[in-house]
């Protein structure tokens, strides 16, 4: 099976298993709805919060959406889109090394994007689905990371939405 090779892999590829647990606290000022109703709202870091997650869902989700940065090189939007924040600088560093110095905005988001996959895949279930929002422009890249992560025969289909702009 092919695989996609960036600046950085070797670094990501079982930063996974480096992360560290965390356990999940309910805040009773921030809650909502009926005690034990299953829901459950996680704030914070997504790589730190899907560990936390592990000991209670690994392989039980059945459906997982996610709509990651589509690194556009956009640094004005809600956040910032071309992987030159400070929180991700520093988790570069901190991970890939000075390696990290050279990397360019898709060499950033692989990085970003790997150890998360790993996650997802592990609280999937045997019969769950994953869906990803993405632009045309990192389709192959995710296409090929998935692949690598999910199993390629694994891969369904890919849904298009045409959008249309009015002046």
């Amino acid at each position: 099976m092919p695989t996609l090779n960036w600046i950085g892999k070797d670094a990501v590829v079982n930063h996974h298993e480096e992360v560290p647990f965390h356990l999940l606290r309910c805040d009773d000022a921030l809650s909502v709805g009926e005690p034990g109703s299953g829901n459950l709202l996680v704030q914070g870091d997504n790589l730190t919060a899907l560990k936390a997650l592990l000991p209670y869902y690994a392989g039980k989700v059945k459906c997982i959406y996610i709509d990651p940065p589509y690194k556009t090189g956009n640094e004005g939007r809600s956040y910032n889109d071309n992987g030159n924040s400070p929180e991700i600088r520093a988790w570069l560093g901190a991970v890939v090394g000075k390696e990290a110095e050279d990397l360019s905005r898709h060499d950033k988001w692989l990085c970003m994007m790997y150890p998360r996959l790993v996650l997802l895949r592990e609280l999937l279930s045997e019969d769950g689905s994953i869906w990803v929002s993405i632009d045309d422009n990192e389709i192959p890249h995710i296409r090929a990371v998935a692949g690598e992560i999910f199993r390629a025969a694994n891969f369904v289909a890919t849904v298009i939405r045409q959008m249309m702009y009015r002046d």
